[in-house]
């Protein structure tokens, strides 16, 4: 465990990714992982639908090594566009 952070790696991380619902959503946020994470299987994604069919929360649960790659994650997902909010 290092000083700047609680976690100790390599750990499961969830990641929660909220945008537009849309067909190509999904395969999206799992491209812009790709660099940071390698493939993430299609088990390790949920997804749910906000109330009216309007919004996607994904929540992908991360194979984290450290600190340094789950920042990457977060600055990649939060640059884009059609990335709402990363929680």
């Amino acid at each position: 465990m290092s000083e700047d952070t609680l976690l100790e790696f390599p750990c499961d991380f969830p990641v929660k990714v909220m945008g537009r619902e849309a067909e190509d959503f999904q395969a999206l946020v799992l491209e812009l992982l790709a660099p940071h994470t390698g493939p993430v299987p299609a088990e390790r994604v949920g997804r749910r639908l906000s109330r009216d069919g309007n919004f996607v929360a994904l929540t992908v649960m991360l194979r984290a090594e450290s600190k340094a790659q789950l920042d990457a994650v977060y600055e990649t997902l939060s640059a884009h566009e059609r990335v709402l909010m990363v929680l």
